[in-house]
Order: structure tokens, then C-alpha cells, then sequence
């Protein structure tokens, strides 16, 4: 697919950009929750947790890295996009790459983000447990989806 996109495995170095793509998604799915971390704990989460624990991929213009996704043994622990970015398939492709590496997959998305879990539903995710949202920092009602690769 020739649509200026590249994707490639982060490093270090882009943690900072990782970051910002996921304030910015964040904020704009989830208004509500905008702001519960400063930018310098943003980064030092990316640079710190998820780069010593996931792998971590992003897709990228010319002009900067414009979806992330986070994903370790068994778990997705991020993927966002850019929300004018959204619905051009980038997502897809950041999420096939964690696919087609594991056999099973889990991850946690809000119960108010419709657009996260049509998503993760359309890719045969499925919800195995809901929370009142009182074991999240954000004390967000919560859904656990689980992925299995067909046989």
C-alpha cells in the first residue's frame, strides 16, 4: 500500500513523539479524563514501563509519527492514532503486527470508548469481564477484551 506511511519498530528516541500521539488521541476520546498526567509523565512512562517491556511500533508521514501501539507476551498495553488520522486503517495495521506474533491477546479499553471497542470487536476481540473501574488509576468503568488466533 503506497500512502506515504511507514512502519517500524521505536526506539528510545521516540518515546518523547509516542508519547505526544498518545496525549493527543487520549484526550480527544476521553475528555473527561484529560489532563489526569502531565506531559513529563507521559514520557517518562513510554520511555520507561513500556519501552522496557513492550514492543513498541509506530506508523509515521513525512512530517512525524502519527499511531503507536505497545504490546508484550499475551497483552496489548496501548495503541492509538492521531484523531485525524483515524479510520484510514492505520490502527489495523498497527494491531496486525502484534497478531501475527501472538496466539492470544488481551487488553483493557474504557467502557464510554465506543470507537475502541467497535474497533477491537471488528477485529474479533471479545469482552470477558467488565469493572466498576475501581482498580484503574482512573476509576473508569473498564472492559477486559480477550483475542484468540483461529485454529
Amino acid at each position: 500500500m503506497n500512502d506515504g506511511l511507514t512502519f517500524r519498530q521505536l526506539a528510545l528516541a521516540d518515546m518523547e513523539a509516542a508519547s505526544n500521539v498518545f496525549r493527543i488521541a487520549f484526550d480527544a476520546r476521553l475528555p473527561w479524563l484529560a489532563g489526569l498526567h502531565k506531559p513529563e509523565e507521559d514520557r517518562a512512562f513510554w520511555a520507561g514501563y513500556l519501552f522496557s517491556n513492550c514492543a513498541i511500533w509506530g506508523a509515521a508521514r513525512q512530517d512525524g509519527l502519527i499511531g503507536v501501539i505497545a504490546f508484550r507476551q499475551g497483552w496489548v498495553d496501548q495503541l492509538y492514532i492521531l484523531p485525524h488520522m483515524q479510520g484510514r486503517g492505520i490502527g489495523s495495521r498497527l494491531l496486525g503486527l502484534a497478531t501475527a506474533s501472538h496466539v492470544r491477546l488481551n487488553l483493557w479499553t474504557f467502557q464510554k470508548n465506543a470507537g475502541a471497542r467497535r474497533f477491537y470487536e471488528s477485529k474479533g476481540f471479545e469482552a470477558v469481564r467488565e469493572t466498576d473501574g475501581a482498580d484503574n488509576e482512573e476509576h473508569e468503568p473498564d472492559i477486559l477484551y480477550s483475542w484468540r488466533r483461529c485454529a
